[in-house]
């Protein structure tokens, strides 16, 4: 394992469930085998991330598998970007899992590759560690990554924010970034029942400092949801806030919503 201390980034060791470093600051692994690296004084709030309403409905709306193409879209580029004899990836924002689980696939190409989950929801770390054994997870912060300089071979991005000098930091020379971001018409039809007037998204590719764009691929496809599942998307969204009650009780009673998935997905090179 390759985890380091969030207060003196000295590296942590694993003894009697207890992750040490050489300073004797202490992180105790749960029962379900995460590690809590989310000091008290780094938190804006007491639980910060998705409460357990949050991540039920994503749960709920990421099982019937309307993500799967996007799911399926990260690992080609995974598979065919990563550094040969890579041996640490890291989702960043991984949730509860479900991208995350998915990316062990990479082991048949990379035998001695580990898939490591960081997410800064405590409830949905619990949840992803108990389901997917196969991964190493945590609660820590994206801006704080509790990882070693130079050590990831690869770090995925969906949606989740993260500072480039810490992108710098932790990802080694060629490694890569794999980013997923909305493209311009991504849940159009949603935001229709919100907004007089829908704004696409931008489409301009980011500029990440020491980083090399070397991919840049569309994803984009229709969907039709049930009322259940149109509700569960709607709660994952940063627009939900701005629901009105009329909104929510028109999707409930939807049989068959059509909406719009549009996703660009982006692969950088750290040079």
């Amino acid at each position: 394992m390759s985890y380091q201390c969030p207060l003196c980034h000295s590296a942590l060791v694993l003894q009697s469930n207890t992750w040490r470093c050489e300073n004797n600051h202490q992180f105790d692994q749960a029962k379900e085998g995460y590690v809590n690296l989310m000091p008290a004084h780094h938190k804006s709030s007491k639980n910060p991330g998705d409460n357990k309403e949050m991540m039920q409905a994503r749960r709920l709306f990421l099982n019937t598998e309307h993500y799967q193409p996007l799911r399926e879209a990260v690992i080609k580029q995974l598979a065919e970007h990563l550094p040969a004899q890579s041996r640490h990836l890291l989702d960043i924002g991984c949730g509860e899992g479900y991208y995350t689980s998915d990316f062990t696939q990479l082991n048949q190409a990379h035998p001695k590759l580990s898939v490591y989950g960081l997410d800064i929801s405590k409830v949905a770390v619990r949840y992803a560690a108990k389901r997917y054994p196969d991964c190493h997870f945590c609660v820590g912060s994206s801006h704080r990554l509790p990882f070693a300089d130079g050590l990831l071979d690869g770090v995925v991005r969906i949606y989740a924010p993260c500072k480039d000098s810490e992108l710098r930091r932790a990802i080694k020379n060629d490694g890569i970034l794999v980013t997923v971001t909305p493209a311009a018409r991504h849940l159009y039809q949603l935001k229709e029942l919100i907004y007089d007037g829908v704004r696409l998204h931008d489409m301009t590719a980011e500029e990440i400092d020491g980083f090399e764009l070397i991919a840049d691929q569309q994803l984009h496809y229709n969907m039709t949801l049930s009322g259940e599942e149109a509700t569960a998307l709607m709660q994952m969204t940063p627009f939900a806030w701005k629901t009105s009650q009329e909104v929510w009780q028109q999707l409930a009673h939807t049989s068959d919503f059509l909406c719009e998935a549009d996703f660009s997905v982006r692969v950088y090179r750290r040079s």
